[in-house]
């Protein structure tokens, strides 16, 4: 059992709120951690997307008022919305914390549904594929970054079943998943589109380019990677805007959520061949990204910087009180901080400035920018803020 740094905020969730929300993607946990924390109770798990408990539900209300003194787990509670307004009901009879448990791979704005029917009785945690901290004492980081962080990978040391994993992974949720939330082009077609969007990884997005490429209308890619983001299989990164009469780019980047699923789809399979790819700078890009942002306090922000005339911060990190913190990443442990990143410097007016390397160790150039290392990061810059949340 791997230690998750969200326990802390499920198991605080859990004994406040009637309703707890677990989202995230296929596989990454979810099931695990809230059996984990819910304790010796008696739990009642539902899974929707066994037709024996499908039927369970034909008559849902009797069934679940049949079962009400247990906390009621229920996963993959995006395939049955009618369950919302019956939960809310529910719950609005008896308040008492932990009452039901839901486990969803779409996000908040997919369960639309769950959002407007248990606003004030739900709170949400999102559930990242696992992160380094979570795994550094069994894990080498390169290893790590290689395979990703889905729990059926990471804890494999057989680096055939990990690819096999991988691989049926992505053609599972092609087949039906990505279907069923309105992708509806063939899975070899879907399959096309994710091996594009991969070797994309750490780009802005240009719509109309992977449209042309795929031969259907801009706004099906727009729709289309939207179900992908709200999968959370990818995320978009925002630019950020401020007002110094340059030209900015525009555009979200997009990076994979998880190094493994993004180097398999890149056709990569081993450390050896990352080291050789011509991805190796966005393949690094995404990973402190995805890393950084797991661990990051639910109230900051986050975007990336770029002008059309070369300045360019990867990563802008905003606090609740406007504060930025800016952050170059480098593929070096002997890093040269690029102009472009101290010009973005000079526009931003950041608070705090760091240049994040592979295992480099931590010291300070003279425009106070901290070098340090993936590691020493996220454990001495970031855990705290975290924990504090």
């Amino acid at each position: 059992m791997i230690t998750r740094l969200e326990e802390n905020n499920v198991h605080e969730n859990l004994s406040f709120f009637p309703v707890v929300g677990i989202l995230g993607a296929r596989q990454v946990g979810k099931t695990t951690l809230a059996k984990s924390l819910i304790g010796f109770e008696e739990i009642l798990y539902i899974d929707l997307e066994l037709n024996s408990d499908l039927r369970k539900l034909d008559d849902a209300e009797t069934y679940l008022r049949l079962h009400q003194h247990k906390c009621i787990v229920i996963d993959e509670v995006q395939r049955m919305p009618s369950l919302f307004p019956l939960i809310r009901a529910l719950v609005d009879q008896d308040r008492r914390p932990r009452r039901f448990v839901l486990l969803g791979s779409s996000s908040p704005d997919l369960m639309r549904d769950s959002s407007e029917s248990l606003a004030g009785r739900i709170a949400y945690t999102i559930l990242s594929p696992i992160n380094l901290l979570e795994i550094s004492d069994n894990v080498s980081m390169r290893e790590h970054w290689m395979s990703g962080g889905y729990p059926s990978v990471i804890t494999s040391d057989n680096k055939k079943m990990k690819n096999r994993w991988l691989a049926n992974y992505i053609k599972n949720i092609s087949d039906r998943d990505l279907t069923d939330r309105g992708i509806s082009i063939s899975t070899p077609r879907t399959m096309v589109l994710l091996r594009m969007l991969a070797y994309l990884n750490g780009s802005p997005i240009n719509y109309n380019r992977i449209a042309k490429k795929m031969d259907v209308a801009h706004t099906t890619i727009a729709r289309y990677i939207s179900i992908l983001e709200g999968s959370y299989l990818i995320r978009l990164l925002e630019p950020y805007f401020v007002n110094n009469g340059k030209r900015l780019v525009k555009s979200p980047k997009i990076y994979f959520t998880d190094s493994g699923l993004h180097h398999h789809l890149a056709g990569i399979r081993s450390l050896e061949a990352l080291y050789g790819s011509e991805l190796i700078g966005s393949c690094w890009e995404g990973y402190i990204i995805n890393q950084v942002i797991a661990i990051l306090p639910e109230d900051w922000s986050t975007y990336y910087y770029r002008t059309h005339a070369g300045s360019e911060c990867d990563l802008i990190l905003e606090n609740e009180r406007g504060e930025l913190w800016c952050i170059e990443i480098k593929y070096s442990n002997a890093p040269s901080i690029s102009k472009g990143f101290y010009t973005s410097i000079e526009d931003i007016k950041p608070v705090r400035s760091f240049v994040i390397t592979p295992e480099s160790e931590t010291y300070q150039k003279k425009n106070g920018t901290t070098i340090m290392s993936l590691a020493s990061f996220l454990k001495d810059e970031l855990l705290n803020l975290y924990l504090a949340e």
